[in-house]
């Protein structure tokens, strides 16, 4: 949701000054392949949420170029391990957005996208896209050419996915969903400021018949529980939904609880310069122990409080995020 890969437009500069301090790069570690330390940080995250629990989904958000060892071309060897590690994936702006909402994507770009995203859906990875369009005409274009490509979608007629769409879940259905391969249709609500309370959101999404929902863990910086996530999983139309939760893991946030006020002045250095795009979003060495022990692996870590609260899977964001390196 945070950034698209033609927004990095710093390509080749890697951590500029924050604030009176730099990211620190070995210079030994120059010809690093930055997009296998991204496969590794991914594979990393599902194997040990697996281990805990089997059934918990991983599902990546945009850089599907990680799909296959030669970047840039999606007919080359594929990155199997990678591949092996996730059960969905997850691609903005296929159809609109990619250049500016409720503006089709050039073609040339959705079919480049659409090779990458069918050696997935080949795999039997499950497919979702959002589509960044507001008008009627264009999100059921969106929906309905998603549909032709076996893809799931959700047509956000808010780029900061606070809202829940006018238009009724598509094609809704009323069974229980238990995996990924069984949607029809999602909701990507992780900003929810419109609402008073949990309560409000939760009566709001009880509404709806989509068939998975993408949330943030926290509302008003407090972490969901169980009781509440609970409250949330049954659809109108009859059946439960997933949920499913939203984590950065290739941009730190400075108004989550792992944030410490002396990173202000005297950043860490696996910290890198703010995104100019998301105020509040830096820039991470995403390969570096510190940063990868704030998002998995003890009881106050960010993919351990969310398997906590009882989430179905994760979704993970800024995955692109080898692009700044680059």
């Amino acid at each position: 949701m945070k950034t698209h890969s033609q927004q990095f437009l710093l390509a080749g500069i890697a951590c500029i000054v924050l604030l009176s301090s730099s990211c620190s790069s070995d210079p030994d570690d120059i010809d690093t392949v930055y997009r296998q330390h991204m496969r590794d940080f991914v594979q990393g995250i599902s194997e040990y949420a697996k281990n805990l629990n089997p059934d918990f989904f991983i599902i990546p958000q945009n850089g599907q170029e990680l799909f296959t060892m030669t970047p840039g071309i999606p007919g080359s060897e594929l990155a199997t391990e990678y591949l092996n590690a996730i059960d969905g994936t997850g691609r903005e702006d296929l159809f609109y957005g990619y250049s500016f909402d409720n503006i089709a994507t050039t073609a040339s770009v959705s079919e480049y996208l659409t090779d990458y995203l069918n050696l997935a859906k080949n795999r039997g990875i499950t497919v979702l896209v959002t589509d960044y369009c507001s008008s009627a005409e264009k999100i059921a274009d969106s929906y309905a050419r998603n549909a032709e490509l076996g893809y799931t979608s959700f047509a956000a007629t808010h780029r900061e996915l606070d809202n829940i769409p006018d238009q009724p879940a598509y094609n809704s259905q009323s069974a229980n969903i238990t995996q990924l391969s069984e949607l029809h249709n999602f909701l990507y609500l992780i900003n929810p400021s419109e609402y008073a309370s949990v309560t409000d959101l939760t009566s709001a999404l009880a509404a709806t018949d989509y068939d998975l929902v993408l949330l943030d863990l926290f509302f008003n910086d407090t972490a969901l529980t169980s009781a509440q996530l609970d409250a949330m999983r049954n659809k109108a139309i009859g059946g439960q939904r997933l949920l499913i939760a939203y984590m950065s893991i290739g941009e730190a946030e400075d108004y989550r609880w792992y944030w410490q006020d002396a990173w202000n002045s005297n950043p860490p250095g696996w910290l890198c310069e703010e995104n100019d795009n998301w105020a509040g979003n830096y820039y991470v060495e995403y390969w570096n122990d510190d940063w990868q022990a704030l998002i998995f692996g003890s009881p106050e870590a960010y993919l351990d409080r969310i398997m906590a609260a009882g989430f179905d899977g994760v979704y993970l964001d800024i995955i692109e995020g080898y692009e700044y390196f680059e």
